[in-house]
């Protein structure tokens, strides 16, 4: 629910690469029932034309989309569930413009390069960047685990490479 001070009220519309698979159907469940997003776009190759309930089962009823074989531009946010080593293939071929959010979340833009300007997703170490960010590079399930126990060691000056 928006506060009453809000007026204008815009749906997020979202498109997501790599539809098929299983992190992007976890991504889909949640967003087909989030109730500012609107799920415009889900891309896959492999399964262009069919619809999503066919790879995820556990969707079907939930939405009649089907997987297309393109992006649609005309979206705010897109998020790249491709596999490991993929995603940056797949946005020289996509060319979204640079006005969409891109949120990978694979592994290949969570390193630090001078080649992409994506920010690592931590929220909990980069908040005020990630709300700036137009790539946000999430990070990954055992990587947060392990920060998330290691920072406060580190921000206290508790780690060294003392053996």
């Amino acid at each position: 629910m928006l506060p009453s001070f809000i007026k204008e009220y815009k749906m997020i519309k979202v498109g997501i690469i790599g539809g098929a698979g299983y992190t992007a159907g976890e991504l889909l469940r949640v967003l087909l029932h989030h109730p500012e997003v609107e799920l415009s776009s889900v891309m896959s190759t492999s399964h262009a034309g069919e619809a999503i309930s066919k790879a995820h089962p556990e969707l079907e009823g939930d939405t009649e989309l089907v997987f297309k074989q393109h992006m649609n531009a005309d979206v705010d946010i897109v998020f790249l569930c491709t596999g490991h080593g993929k995603s940056k293939q797949v946005l020289d071929e996509v060319k979204l413009p640079t006005s969409i959010k891109i949120i990978d979340l694979s592994a290949d833009f969570r390193l630090k390069a001078e080649s992409h300007d994506y920010v690592y997703g931590l929220p909990e170490l980069q908040k005020e960047q990630i709300k700036r960010a137009n790539n946000i590079a999430n990070p990954g399930c055992f990587a947060t685990c392990i920060q998330l126990s290691l920072l406060p060691l580190a921000f206290a000056g508790h780690l060294t490479n003392d053996i």
